[in-house]
């Protein structure tokens, strides 16, 4: 493979401020075949993750894109003094019912939190994590959600596929919930305090 097509798709990738696929490179390096972009793109990825930096090449939301070790997140942040993006716990669960669950009505996500999901959902499409996908053919033509392209960037996936397996995040749950019992069982008593030490008051 002609290596200058691997350091224009190095380039190209440093350069762009979100992930790149082999499609979208080719219409800027003509001469150069998919397969060929394809194998610049395997062979740059293995050579960053023996390379050891702080940055690796990953495949995200369908495209290529460099991305900072998560361990180096917090000075980064100290730099740019910022913070990262937190979503309450209530988000959070609604953004998964809408990825393992997707496509899906706001009213299948309200019976399965239980609670009324419309600022949850505005919030999440203003993150650009959420979006409408469509309408139902029911009466009312309710929307349909959906997540995005951002949600996988954001959350480091390469696809919907890449999501965690159910199981597995309820054996995650699980441990963590045991490990905090277990903490907090081996925390000493408080001593009792109170007035049984006193003098008995005087009449």
């Amino acid at each position: 493979m002609n290596r200058s097509i691997k350091l224009i798709v190095e380039a190209l990738l440093f350069s762009s401020d979100r992930p790149l696929n082999a499609k979208e490179l080719r219409n800027w390096i003509p001469d150069a075949t998919t397969a060929e972009i394809n194998r610049a793109l395997e062979e740059l990825v293995e050579e960053y993750d023996h390379l050891g930096r702080s940055f690796v090449i990953r495949e995200v939301a369908g495209g290529y894109q460099f991305r900072t070790h998560p361990m180096f997140a917090p000075f980064i942040l100290a730099m740019l003094k910022t913070s990262p993006a937190r979503l309450s716990r209530a988000a959070l669960e609604t953004l998964a019912i809408i990825a393992y669950k997707q496509p899906i009505l706001r009213q299948e996500i309200e019976r399965l939190r239980g609670v009324d999901v419309g600022g949850i959902l505005r919030s999440l499409m203003e993150k650009g994590l959420v979006r409408i996908v469509g309408r139902k053919n029911l009466p009312g033509r309710p929307l349909i959600y959906g997540t995005t392209k951002k949600f996988l960037e954001v959350f480091g996936l390469k696809d919907l596929n890449s999501l965690p397996k159910l199981k597995e995040i309820k054996e995650l749950a699980n441990h963590e919930q045991e490990t905090h019992q277990e903490e907090e069982a081996e925390e000493p008593e408080a001593p009792e305090t109170g007035p049984s030490s006193a003098p008995p008051p005087e009449h």
